[in-house]
C-alpha cells in the first residue's frame, strides 16, 4: 500500500525545484568565477604597481558581495541534492526505515532553520532598503525607512542590493527545504529513500 502523500504532485514540483535551484547554482559559479578573475587581475594591477597599474578600486568589497551572493545561490541546490555535510559513522548501523526518518528529521531541522534564516534576513532587509510607502513597509513587516542609504565604503555600492539578491537565494532555500522534508516524508512513509 502507497502511503506517500501527493507523490505524483511531489515529483513534478521536484523537477522544477531542481531546474530552478541548478540555475541558480550556475548563476552563482559564474559570481564566483568572476570574483576570481577580479582577484587575479587586483594582484597582477598591484605587483605592477611601479609600471603605473594598480589593485582594482574595491576589490575587496566586490569579494564580500559576490561571495555572499554566491553562497546563498549554492544553497537551494546543495539542499535540494542532500549535499550538505552528513556525519553517519553511527547510523550506518541502523535499520534503513530508521535512517530514513533521521533523513526526515534532519531535513525538518534544515527547512526550520532556513524559514528563521529567511525571517531575519527579511527584517534585515527592511531596514536597508529606502524604498516604499509607509503603509505598504507596515504590511509587509519591513518596518520604517532607514534614515540614510547604508552604501559600501569604496565603491558607495548601496547595501540593499547585494543584501536583496542574496535574500533571493535565501528565499529559495527556505522553499527548497520545505519541498525536502516533504519529500523525505514520503521517503519516509515508503520506508526507502532514493537518489535526489
Amino acid at each position: 500500500m502507497d502511503m506517500a502523500l501527493a507523490k505524483t504532485a511531489e515529483l513534478r514540483v521536484g523537477r522544477w525545484l531542481e531546474k530552478i535551484t541548478r540555475a541558480l547554482a550556475y548563476g552563482g559559479g559564474f559570481i564566483l568565477a568572476l570574483i576570481a578573475l577580479v582577484t587575479v587581475a587586483s594582484i597582477i594591477g598591484r605587483f605592477f604597481l611601479s609600471a603605473g597599474l594598480g589593485p582594482i578600486k574595491g576589490d575587496y568589497e566586490i569579494v564580500e558581495m559576490g561571495s555572499a551572493i554566491a553562497i546563498f545561490a549554492f544553497m537551494p541546490f546543495a539542499q535540494f541534492k542532500r549535499a550538505h555535510v552528513v556525519v553517519d559513522i553511527f547510523t550506518m548501523r541502523l535499520t534503513q526505515r530508521f535512517q530514513t526518518f533521521l533523513g526526515f528529521v534532519g531535513d525538518s531541522l534544515i527547512a526550520l532553520a532556513s524559514g528563521v534564516l529567511v525571517w531575519r534576513f527579511w527584517l534585515g532587509l527592511g531596514e536597508k532598503v529606502p524604498y516604499g510607502s509607509d503603509t505598504l513597509r507596515n504590511v509587509l513587516s519591513m518596518g520604517s525607512k532607514p534614515f540614510f542609504v547604508e552604501t559600501t565604503y569604496e565603491l558607495s555600492v548601496p547595501i540593499w542590493i547585494p543584501y536583496s539578491l542574496a535574500f533571493v537565494g535565501a528565499a529559495l532555500f527556505f522553499i527548497t527545504s520545505l519541498f525536502t522534508m516533504w519529500r523525505s516524508l514520503n521517503w519516509t512513509l515508503e520506508g526507502r529513500e532514493y537518489q535526489p
